[in-house]
C-alpha cells in the first residue's frame, strides 16, 4: 500500500528543486533513441533467448557499496548499467565519474525519486530532463536512453510520457531486495537466492549501490560475487543492456 503522505511531500519536491534546472535542462535529451520493441511497455525481461542476464544497480541514497561493486565487475570483466537519480548526481558526481569512468552504461532514475503517477506530464518531463542534466554534468559522459521508475510504479501514460521523450522504460524481473539492509530482515544467502529465482533468458536484476537504512551496510555488494558465480553455474552470461539498442531492433 502506497503512503499518501509520503508522497505528497515527494510530489512537494518538485516546486522546490525543479524548476532551479533551467534552460540546460530543459535542452537536455536523451541519446539514441531506443528501438520500437522496448516502447510501449515496462520492460521486466530483455527480448530475447539467450541464457543471459543484465546487471542493474540502482543509485539514490549513498554510494557506500560503489567500490566493492567496481572492483568485482571489473574483477568479472562484466558489464552493468547505472541508474542515478538526479539529486545523486549533483550529491556524488565523484561516484557517477566512476561508473561512466569503468566503462559502465548510465541510466535514468528520475530527479527526486518521486512517484510518476502522481505528476502531470509536464512535472514528469521535469524529473527525467532535470535528472538527465544532472548526470551529463556528473559524469561527463551521454547518458542511455533507458528510464527506471522510481518505486518501480508507473501507469500506461506516465510509460507513454517517458517514451516520448525518447527513454525505454526499464524496469527488472527481479529486485534482490539488498537495500533493505539487516534491519530489513535481508541477508547476503537472501539476497543471493532472490538474484536465482529470477534467472531466465533475459533476466534483469534489480540491485543497488547503496542500503536505504544508510548504515554502510550494502548486501547486495556483498552477494554480487556469489550473484555472477550462480549465473555462471547455471551457465548463463553477463549482458550489457547498451546491446540491446540494436538487437532488439
Amino acid at each position: 500500500m502506497v503512503d499518501v503522505g509520503r508522497r505528497a511531500a515527494m510530489a512537494a519536491l518538485l516546486g522546490a528543486g525543479l524548476v532551479a534546472a533551467g534552460s540546460a535542462a530543459a535542452a537536455a535529451a536523451a541519446g539514441p533513441r531506443p528501438p520500437a520493441s522496448l516502447l510501449g511497455q515496462e520492460i521486466r525481461r530483455l527480448p530475447t533467448s539467450r541464457r543471459v542476464v543484465a546487471l542493474t544497480f540502482n543509485a539514490a541514497w549513498d554510494e557506500s557499496g560503489l567500490e566493492t561493486v567496481l572492483a568485482e565487475l571489473r574483477r568479472r570483466k562484466a558489464a552493468a548499467t547505472f541508474f542515478p537519480t538526479g539529486l545523486f548526481a549533483r550529491a556524488r558526481p565523484a561516484a557517477v565519474r566512476a561508473m561512466a569512468a569503468a566503462g559502465h552504461g548510465l541510466g535514468n532514475h528520475s530527479h527526486s525519486h518521486p512517484y510518476f503517477d502522481d505528476l502531470a506530464t509536464a512535472e514528469r518531463e521535469r524529473e527525467v530532463r532535470t535528472a538527465d542534466a544532472a548526470i551529463r554534468t556528473a559524469s561527463g559522459a551521454e547518458p542511455l536512453p533507458f528510464f527506471r521508475f522510481p518505486y518501480s510504479s508507473a501507469t500506461e501514460d506516465a510509460v507513454a510520457d517517458v517514451n516520448a521523450l525518447g527513454y525505454a522504460a526499464i524496469e527488472f524481473t527481479d529486485d534482490t531486495n539488498g537495500y533493505l539492509g539487516p534491519a530489513g530482515g535481508m541477508t547476503v544467502d537472501k539476497v543471493v537466492r532472490r538474484a536465482v529465482r529470477a534467472l531466465g533468458p533475459g533476466a534483469i536484476l534489480q540491485l543497488h549501490v547503496g542500503s536505504s537504512a544508510g548504515d554502510g551496510v550494502v548486501l547486495d555488494a556483498q552477494a554480487l560475487p556469489r550473484i555472477v558465480d550462480a549465473l555462471l553455474e547455471e551457465e548463463y552470461a553477463v549482458v550489457d543492456l547498451r546491446e540491446f539498442l540494436t538487437a532488439a531492433r
